[in-house]
Formats: C-alpha cells, structure tokens, sequence
C-alpha cells in the first residue's frame, strides 16, 4: 500500500497517561499473557496436530482458533513490551498497516470460527444420529478456510479504507497496536464515511455471528432440558454454560465499544484502551481451557504425557 502522507512512521504510546514507574508492571503482566497464550495455544496446536485419535472436525476448527488466537498475540504483544522494554517506540508506516490488516482479520477470523463451533455444537447435541455423517473433517476444513477468505477480505477492506488517509496531524497512536479507531484520530481528512463504513462492517462480523450463536444455544438448552438423564443433562448444561461464558466476554465488550467510539461516550483515552487490551487478550488465555484443555481426552493425554 502506498504512502500517500506525510507520515512515514508511527510512533505506538500504549496508555497515554500511565505514569512511567507503571511501565515495569504493565509490561510485564503483558509477557506473562503472552507466555501463557503462546504456551497453551501452542499446546492445543501440538496436540491436535500429533495425535491422530484428535482428527475429528471439533477439535479442527478448535486447531483453527487456537493457531488464529496465537497469531493475533505473536503480532502485537512483541512490538508493546517492546516499547516499555527497550523504548523501541517507532513502527513505519508499511508495517502498521500490516499489522492493521491481520488485527482485524484475525479478530474476525475468531468470530466465524467461534461460531462455527456453536453450530458444530448444535450438531453433535440436537442431530447426534447425523453429526458423523453431516460434520465431517473435510467439510470443517473447507468451512475454516472459507471463512478465513471472508475475514480477509473484510481485513483488507478495513486496512484500504484506513490506510488511503491522509495523515499529518500527528503520528502517535493511542493504543498498543495499529487498529483503524486509533489510527483515523490521526487523519487530517474527513473521515466521517470512513468511520461510519468500518462501524458497519464491525457490526456485521459481531452481529450476525452472534444472533446465530444465540439461536443455536436456545435450541441446544431446549434440547439438553428434555433429557432424561439427569448427569447427561447436567454435563451437557455445564459444557454450554462455559461456551456462553467466553463468547459473552469476545462479543459483548466489542459490540459496547465500537458503539461507544461512535458516540464518543469513553472519554479516557487510558480506559478505552485497557477494555481494548481485555476483551481483545483475556479470551486469548481462556479459550483453550474453555474449548480444549478441560476435555476429557486432551486431559488424558497431557497427563500420560506429565507422567512419562
């Protein structure tokens, strides 16, 4: 992408107005998240990849967010600490927007895998006669790399609207990585097309994919609530229960604060970024404990594996 400003590069603050005797503590609470999301994505990936009694479709596409997640982290985390680390502040203009471009295409990435796996959910619980013969390996496979096709190009349509800008008003951005909110607060142009076109194709990434989860959840409790078996029930509530958990913490708190940009209704530059960094990095830490690591046999297998 062509650099149409007069910026050629951008300088990353992290929280404005945190005080520098915070900077060892902000920076080292954010390696340790991204140790232990590198650590346990890593081990989800491992095992799903090696152990071929794993090579069904849910843990595929559970593969597929957990490689999505860790990505996410290896390409901003890194270049933050940096900046509180070694006061490596500086990131050009070329590879903000790539970084720009997969921040949201992962991020809507984790949205269509997360709801992928509700429907595989509603599969496997409300049709389990059919779910070998309807959820195969090869039509999750296809499904993940369809929808990461769809993610990519609602990414590049968000780093092309964000990256035509003309930026000379200042070029330090507010916030831990390069996203198109932090960056157009820069911009010297009008951008209200621009925020208002972004805004909408938030919307339908988190919207859509949220009514549906939403949908298939009510089928799947009105399903698991006539069951006869009190300890199927109750495993099968319990399991849905912590599903709802996490896809509450990813989509809620995004919904509120691009709604919330919109009408400039977080006016602390610091907090704003702190919910950014919370609901963009907690589920990061969550998810393979959530979708993964408390089954029963990846459990298994990671104690063999401690006990050899």
């Amino acid at each position: 992408m062509a650099n149409q400003s007069d910026v050629s590069e951008f300088i990353l603050i992290g929280f404005p107005g945190l005080p520098q005797t915070f900077y060892p503590l902000v920076s080292v609470t954010m390696f340790l998240v991204y140790t232990i999301a590198l650590m346990a994505n890593g081990t989800v990936i491992l095992l799903i990849s090696l152990r071929e009694r794993l090579h069904h479709p849910m843990y595929l596409i559970i593969s597929n967010l957990a490689f999505s997640d860790l990505t996410f982290d290896t390409i901003t985390l890194p270049k933050i600490i940096a900046r509180y680390w070694f006061k490596d502040e500086s990131i050009s203009f070329s590879t903000c927007m790539f970084q720009l471009f997969f921040v949201h295409y992962l991020g809507v990435l984790d949205s269509f895998i997360i709801m992928l796996m509700s429907a595989d959910r509603y599969i496997a619980i409300c049709k389990p006669l059919r779910y070998s013969a309807i959820m195969t390996n090869k039509l999750a496979a296809s499904l993940c790399c369809l929808l990461s096709i769809i993610a990519a190009a609602f990414g590049l349509a968000v780093s092309i609207l964000t990256g035509r800008q003309f930026y000379c008003r200042s070029n330090k951005i507010n916030g831990c990585f390069c996203s198109n909110s932090a960056l157009l607060a820069l911009a010297c142009g009008d951008v209200f097309y621009t925020k208002r076109v972004n805004f909408s194709l938030a919307m339908i990434v988190l919207c859509v994919p949220l009514v549906l989860i939403i949908l298939s959840y009510i089928v799947i409790l009105r399903t698991i609530s006539s069951l006869r078996r009190p300890e199927n029930w109750q495993k099968a509530f319990y399991t849905c229960t912590t599903h709802l958990f996490i896809i509450s913490l990813y989509y809620i708190p995004r919904i509120f604060v691009y709604t919330s940009n919109q009408i400039n209704l977080i006016a602390n530059a610091d907090f704003n970024i702190l919910l950014l960094c919370l609901y963009t990095f907690v589920p990061h830490l969550a998810n393979p404990i959530i979708y993964c690591l408390r089954t029963k046999e990846i459990k298994k297998m990671l104690i063999n594996i401690y006990k050899r």
